[in-house]
């Protein structure tokens, strides 16, 4: 691929050279202005009241779409100026929906006239282009297929029939009512994920970076395989409020892989501590990669009961990956961190409010006062952003600060798009499934070939996820197969939490699991090693993530700590028995062990997993 440019500025080549735009001076000006008019917006709905939904998240959409059509690199004149048409289509779509409401509500979500049906044509290709330009082109395919399936659906013969709509109504209810594009999940975007966003873009401008890395490399530097366990331990932190898998690595491996590498380390053992290790910020509180908030809305349950749930199952997933390190460490004789290159305590506490402050103050708000996720979010932005005004001295910087909040202007208006692109595309694959009933009619096809049986329906669904997450983010992914696959597996009796988050971890097997294994390929590139050994490696080290919902539900107490303490503690120290028993049987060519003794921990192991105790 062709490297940047530094400018918006011709380059050699025009038609093949990857531009970006906000190189150049004047763009990225105008790239801030609009980051902040959108985290200001934002941030007003959290205390403008009850505002009608038609308004606030088509304005959404608009203040999304430039980052993805005028302010992302793209090559070639032709690519740029379609982009500003898309966005300007896109653009005079939500302003149509917001300033007209009022008249399109008595519509009933049927379109009157041609000029109408071409409108919400020209949305529903906007969307779809952004979904196209922002994460390729798997997902805009599936929701391309489902629009199909919708207008065409009447002719198939058999269950998986449909009476027809009328196209006036399918369009109108995609377009103008909150069946599609202003649907639940675009909701979520506007309410909840945009703030958090924010938040995590505050925090990550100013020191808070540096003190994930300090408080790793203190707390695990000095221990066998300690480099590793560092690349664990900063992961877990930065996943915490990146929630994405491809900037954990991209972050935190920036730094752990060229010291895993100097410190000895095999550079596929590197890459693939850190592809894994990283993947866990998608399944680790409060972010979650959205998934929590869109989880909360698909369950109707508090953002917190989310939180709270997935805690416990998401230190475990790190607790599997920490003692694959350390067995196989064990087996390669790799170092600690040397001790000049570990931090002071006197260093970690100057630079750890920069982290725990803005944490505490959303914990405290929102667990401790009961507002909403919205509210909590917003004081810690504060508290974050009062911290970029100061070093890790406590020195005034005010030019650094101007740098700082330009950076989180451009950084929460870039991911906050990324994910209403997202989310907006998979609102139509929603909206059409509930139009059409194509979940009921899935639902009943799993229940038939699945025999009724609950593990056939949980492997059905697994791979399912597994196929579906290779080309479509994560978020997405669970969405799509939760309404399909979750309705089956509740019938059978599955608790409905359980069932969201099972789909919800399994929806992340191929961000390590081949063909496609996105975070392997990122982290094997960086650390110039042949992805396949990285894909070898990665699937030993984590085999929590295709463990651990076994092990919720065979033991649902596991997600419910406050509720039943006593049980959630023995699952958890069950599971975490379990994990050891097979990490200690995968962990290589442990000559210290016989392979049948190997085998005979591994069977342990997943017999304490798997057998449910009377």
């Amino acid at each position: 691929m062709t490297r940047p440019a530094p400018s918006g500025d011709a380059t050699p080549d025009r038609e093949t050279a990857i531009v970006d735009p906000l190189g150049h001076p004047l763009v990225r000006r105008v790239a801030v202005l609009w980051g902040l008019l959108g985290a200001g917006y934002h941030l007003y709905l959290m205390s403008a009241g009850l505002l009608p939904n038609l308004v606030t998240r088509p304005i959404h959409l608009l203040f999304a779409l430039p980052w993805v059509f005028v302010f992302a690199p793209v090559s070639g004149r032709l690519v740029r100026w379609g982009g500003w048409l898309a966005a300007a289509v896109g653009a005079a779509g939500c302003l149509w929906v917001a300033l007209d409401r009022d008249a399109l509500v008595d519509q009933y979500g049927y379109l009157e006239g041609p000029a109408q049906v071409a409108i919400s044509i020209a949305m529903i290709l906007v969307v779809l282009e952004m979904g196209r330009r922002a994460i390729k082109w798997i997902l805009p395919a599936v929701a391309l297929v489902a629009l199909a399936y919708g207008l065409f659906g009447d002719l198939l013969p058999g269950r998986f029939g449909h009476p027809g709509f009328p196209l006036e109504s399918f369009l109108g209810t995609l377009t103008i009512a909150e069946g599609g594009l202003w649907g639940p999940l675009t909701g979520i975007s506007v309410d909840v994920v945009a703030v958090f966003v924010l938040l995590g873009a505050v925090i990550g401008s100013g020191e808070a970076g540096r003190a994930f890395m300090a408080i790793a490399v203190w707390s695990a530097g000095g221990l066998r395989a300690g480099a590793a366990k560092v690349a664990v331990v900063a992961s877990a932190l930065f996943g915490s409020i990146s929630g994405s898998a491809s900037a954990n690595v991209a972050s935190t491996g920036a730094i752990t892989l060229p010291a895993m590498k100097r410190l000895g380390y095999p550079a596929s053992l590197a890459a693939a501590v850190e592809a894994v290790a990283s993947t866990g910020g998608q399944i680790m509180p409060p972010l979650m990669g959205a998934g929590a908030f869109v989880m909360a809305e698909l369950l109707t349950r508090p953002y917190t009961d989310i939180v709270v749930a997935a805690t416990l199952p998401a230190v475990l997933f790190f607790v599997a990956v920490w003692i694959g390190v350390d067995r196989q460490a064990r087996h390669a004789g790799l170092a600690p961190v040397p001790a000049s290159e570990r931090p002071s305590g006197r260093s970690v506490l100057r630079l750890l409010p920069f982290f725990a402050l803005p944490f505490g103050v959303l914990l405290a708000v929102l667990f401790g006062t009961g507002r909403t996720p919205q509210h909590a979010a917003g004081a810690a932005i504060v508290t974050a952003a009062a911290l970029l005004l100061v070093d890790e001295r406590l020195r005034p910087m005010f030019r650094a600060f101007l740098g700082r909040i330009a950076n989180t202007a451009v950084d929460a208006g870039r991911q906050t798009a990324g994910i209403a692109a997202i989310i907006v595309c998979a609102g139509l694959i929603v909206g059409v499934l509930n139009q059409t009933g194509l979940g009921v009619k899935v639902t009943s096809a799993m229940l038939a070939v699945s025999g009724g049986q609950l593990w056939a329906a949980l492997a059905l669904t697994a791979l399912a996820c597994l196929i579906l997450g290779m080309e479509v983010p994560t978020t997405a992914a669970y969405v799509i197969c939760v309404a399909v696959a979750g309705p089956a597996l509740i019938e059978l009796g599955l608790p409905p939490l359980v069932t969201h988050l099972f789909v919800f971890w399994y929806a992340l097997l191929s961000t390590i699991t081949p063909p496609v294994c996105g975070t392997v390929f990122i982290a094997a590139g960086m650390a110039d090693a042949p992805w396949l050994a990285v894909a070898g490696r990665a699937l030993r080290l984590g085999l929590g993530l295709y463990l651990v919902p076994i092990a919720f539900v065979v033991q649902p107490a596991l997600l419910d700590p406050t509720g039943q303490p006593v049980e959630a503690a023995i699952a958890f120290l069950r599971v975490g028995a379990a994990l050891w028993l097979v990490a200690a049987a995968l962990a290589g060519s442990d000559r210290l062990l016989l392979s049948w003794r190997r085998l005979a921990m591994l069977v342990a192991g997943l017999a304490l997993l798997l057998v449910r105790l009377v």
